[in-house]
């Protein structure tokens, strides 16, 4: 199977595919490379609607380029802790941030989020984030404004006096807790709807219909985060070696 970086030619076939409006399971079934592969290339270079070959060759050529320059500073990064490939390390994050992207979040908010959630201590400083992902202090407060917005990071002093951006294990729940209420939200607007347009008429039954599934999904939401709470706080079991000393 081919491995290292896409070339020129396997990037026109993804145009090729993606303007035919194939799945990228199936360029990626082509190209003989792995989907995440495929999702993470078209994803970071405009999505689907823009995506072009030249230009996306370009980009990871520069993108390279960059990374060689900052080789001796990326020496000493978090991914080469504990024993990790530093390339595995940063391979996983842009797929982190493709999903987080595909999901709606803007790309920048994505891989401050993807970074600091594959961080060993859930929290950055801004010049820490700057460092990893190589860009501006100013695209760091935007992404960091964001997540915010969305209950995603918080922000806390260290003992230097330092601002910290975290991510910590309850800020999922709150986000899905949020995520519940907007959706709520749009439920009691929609019954709103009804009145106005005239209970019995097709418009208001419509909005009826819309009003009642929201309303399931943000109850089974709500229920199914304050069941699965505890699982944020629960510590993975070390892996047991079952055999014998004699073994």
């Amino acid at each position: 199977m081919p491995g290292g970086r896409l070339t020129q030619q396997e990037r026109q076939q993804i145009a090729l595919g993606v303007a035919d409006g194939l799945a990228y399971a199936e360029i990626a079934r082509r190209l003989e490379r792995p989907t995440s592969t495929i999702t993470r290339e078209v994803m970071r270079n405009g999505g689907p609607a823009a995506y072009r070959a030249d230009l996306a060759h370009r980009t990871a050529e520069r993108r390279a380029h960059r990374r060689r320059q900052a080789a001796p500073r990326a020496a000493q990064a978090p991914g080469a802790a504990h024993g990790r490939d530093p390339e595995a390390v940063r391979e996983y994050e842009e797929t982190f941030t493709t999903v987080l992207m595909q999901s709606g979040a803007p790309k920048m908010m994505s891989r401050v989020l993807a970074c600091l959630c594959t961080s060993d201590g859930g929290s950055l400083t801004a010049a820490e984030l700057v460092q990893r992902l190589q860009v501006s202090p100013a695209s760091i407060s935007k992404a960091i404004s964001y997540l915010e917005g969305q209950g995603l990071v918080r922000r806390e002093r260290d003992d230097r006096r330092r601002e910290r951006y975290v991510v910590d294990d309850d800020v999922w729940y709150q986000s899905m807790i949020a995520s519940a209420r907007g959706t709520l939200q749009v439920a009691e607007v929609a019954r709103q709807g009804v009145g106005v347009l005239g209970p019995g008429t097709p418009a208001a039954a419509r909005l009826e219909n819309i009003a009642r599934f929201l309303d399931f999904v943000s109850e089974s939401l709500t229920r199914a985060a304050d069941q699965a709470r505890e699982v944020l706080h629960t510590k993975p079991e070390a892996p047991s070696d079952s055999r014998s000393p004699g073994d």
